[in-house]
């Protein structure tokens, strides 16, 4: 059975020039929205039960009006995959419904 194929870095540069607001870190992409404190709770549990549908989940921190998450592909050595640029566009669903505003 294969996993996700890590993505290469013009790969990646094709696929980030989709998202805007999404930024390369290495060997993450990374994003951050600003909402109430509840709201960016709120936010988070979305987040987290769409990961779980879909069965990748992006690291979250959550702080005072803003919540940040990180995603990589753990089961690959945290590489990028294309399954972390389908979750991108998940979270940026998710936040734009819950009316948070991203952080530029």
């Amino acid at each position: 059975m294969s996993g996700p194929e890590p993505l290469s870095d013009a790969a990646i540069s094709e696929r980030l020039a989709t998202l805007p607001g999404w930024t390369r870190m290495g060997d993450e992409i990374v994003r951050t929205f600003r909402h109430t404190y509840h709201e960016c709770v709120h936010l988070a549990v979305y987040v987290a039960a769409k990961a779980r549908e879909v069965g990748h989940h992006p690291d979250m921190k959550l702080t005072w009006q803003r919540i940040e998450f990180r995603i990589t592909t753990h089961d690959v050595g945290h590489k990028l995959t294309e399954a972390d640029f389908n979750l991108a566009r998940d979270i940026d669903s998710i936040a734009a419904a819950a009316g948070a505003t991203p952080v530029e």
